[in-house]
Formats: C-alpha cells, structure tokens, sequence
C-alpha cells in the first residue's frame, strides 16, 4: 500500500463502510439504504457526518423527496430534505445562479421546519449556519448577533449555541461558522483572516481531548496560505513557523492520539497529515498517514500545486508526501 505503484482513492464515506453503500444506492436512485442506514446511528456527530455526505449526493435528484412521499412522517427525511435544499441553495450561490433566492428561502423554512420536528437534532442548526454565508453583507439580525468572547466578530452566534446545545462541539457548525467568517463583510470590507483565527483559536481553546475542534486552527493556516503566500510552493518557512508547528502538535495530541481513525473525519486526517509534514515532522506524520489508508482528499494538497484545481496534481503531492513519511516511521515501509 505504501509502494511506488500506491494511488490514493477519494470517497466522501471514506472508512465508513455502511455509508459507502448507502451513497452507492442513491446514485442509483434508491433510498431505503439511507433510511436503513439513519434508523441505525447512533450519536449525534455521526448522524451529522453521515447526513452531510448524503446530502451531497442526493442533492441532484429527487430520491428524497420520493422517500418523504413514501414515508411523510419519518423524522429523519424531514431532516434530510433540509440537507438537500441547503446543499441546493449552497451551489446556486456558489454559481451566482438566479435562483438562488428563491431556493434560499426554500432552504430555511425546511429547515426551520425540520427543528420543529427533531427538536433535539442539531443538523437543523448546523444547516442553517451553512446558510448564513449566503448573507456575507449581514442582512438578517440573526447573523449579526453579539458574540460569546473578545476579539470575536458579530456573526450567527444564535445559530452556533443552538447546535451547541444538543451537541456540544458539533464538527460541523465550527467548520460552517468559520466559513462565514471567511465571508463576512458587512460594509465593504471583507471577512478577515483575523478574524478566522481567533475564532479557531478560542473553539479550540475550550474543546475537551477527543474533539475534532484540535483541528480547526489548521483549516485557517491553509487558507491563510491559499490567499497571502502562493499555491505552487513545496515545503516551506510558513509550516515549520513555531505557531505552525504548535498547532500540528496540539491536532496531534488533544485530537488524534484520542480518536478512533475510522470514525475521524478524512477531512481532518488530511489536514492533520499535511501540517505535520510541512512542519518536517516526518514520523508524526506517518501514523497520520497510516489511519488514512487508502484515503485521501484533494485539499488541502492541492493547494501546493501549481493548479489548484487538478486533482492528479493533488493526488501526486498526496503520495509523495505519504511515501517520505512511512518510510520515517518504526518498521519503514
């Protein structure tokens, strides 16, 4: 797995075998697989997981919907039918598509609906913070609300608490919080890195060992380095930076050597991998890679490539990467 021949494989289910058959059955249109595999998990960070990547794949056909005609009072379609009009509304906006007013309100009133229905379900919440980056300009007093600490912007604070409250440290709503800020520009100014970071840092700063918020602050380093130093450098001054090379550590110890690698976010994995690499630390980065497996992502490798956007490049650094660090770890390759 580890040899010359080695190509990283890209699945949003990664580890998580159940899902990857779910997600098969609804590329072909099938959703009793979904319903099946929701009816058996447990635990709120995993629903949200596992919610988040069948949304994306629904998202471009109707197999929801066909399963909330077939089942109307199944709380779990509900819930899922406001992570497909979020992820819809999400894309138009990305694509600047006309529609996407219209899909914005869709989006809400499902999901506003949906945490009427699960009271207790944090993914209403989480949804509707992925909403709030449609609103940059801070248009709605729900995303302008007053925030919990210091140096903390005004933001959809609200929204943060209420996912908070059900499950507390959700990965999710931190990620979509933090998009927002990335965002956020009320006036004409625009969202600050600062603002980014001190964010991370204070997320990070209250979350208890175990937590995938460890991880946060590496997220804000990538796009601190997508937009202020370049997409073509190889290893370089800005990872083996002491505060750089301070927050892979803190990933590595409050985070990763408390977590099960098979239900860890690849997301995660990768990010916690590239920082460690890119701070020399080659063995660290080893057992990073060995959790991966097979597995991989495109970001945030693909920023160290010349064209962001192909993946083979992406895949190319992934693996040259990989092989210099098992090969630093006990036993080698």
């Amino acid at each position: 797995m580890s040899g010359q021949g080695f190509r990283p494989v890209y699945h949003p289910a990664g580890h998580d075998a159940a899902l990857r058959g779910a997600v098969q059955d609804l590329r072909t249109g099938r959703w009793l697989a979904m319903a099946e595999l929701l009816a058996d998990t447990t635990g709120w960070p995993l629903w949200t997981q596992r919610t988040q990547v069948l949304a994306a794949v629904a998202a471009g056909s109707d197999v929801v919907r066909a399963w909330r005609e077939e089942q109307p009072h199944s709380a779990a379609a509900t819930v899922m039918h406001a992570r497909v009009a979020v992820e819809r509304a999400v894309r138009a906006h990305r694509e600047r598509h006309t529609r996407t007013p219209e899909l914005w309100q869709a989006a809400w009133e499902a999901c506003d609906y949906a945490a009427r229905v699960a009271p207790a379900d944090p993914v209403p919440w989480v949804c509707l913070l992925a909403l709030a980056a449609l609103d940059g300009q801070q248009r709605l007093d729900q995303h302008r609300e007053r925030p919990p600490g210091p140096m903390l912007p005004p933001g959809p604070w609200g929204l943060l608490a209420e996912a908070d409250k059900r499950d507390p440290h959700n990965r999710e709503a931190y990620h979509r919080m933090l998009q927002f800020l990335y965002v956020r520009r009320p006036g004409r100014n625009s969202g600050t890195l600062a603002e980014a970071v001190n964010f991370v840092q204070w997320a990070a700063g209250s979350a208890p060992p175990g937590s995938p918020l460890h991880v946060l602050p590496l997220y804000a380093r990538v796009e601190r380095y997508r937009r202020e130093q370049g997409q073509d450098r190889a290893l370089d001054l800005h990872w083996v930076a002491e505060d750089a090379a301070r927050d892979a550590d803190r990933a590595l110890r409050a985070w990763f050597d408390h977590t099960a690698p098979e239900v860890a976010s690849l997301l995660d994995l990768n990010h916690l991998a590239h920082a460690l690499w890119g701070a020399l630390r080659f063995a660290d980065a080893g057992q990073v890679f060995r959790a991966l497996g097979p597995y991989y992502t495109p970001q945030p490798w693909a920023y160290r490539t010349r064209d962001p956007g192909d993946h083979a490049l992406a895949e190319e650094v992934f693996a040259r990467a990989r092989q210099r660090c098992l090969a630093a770890t006990p036993g080698g390759r």
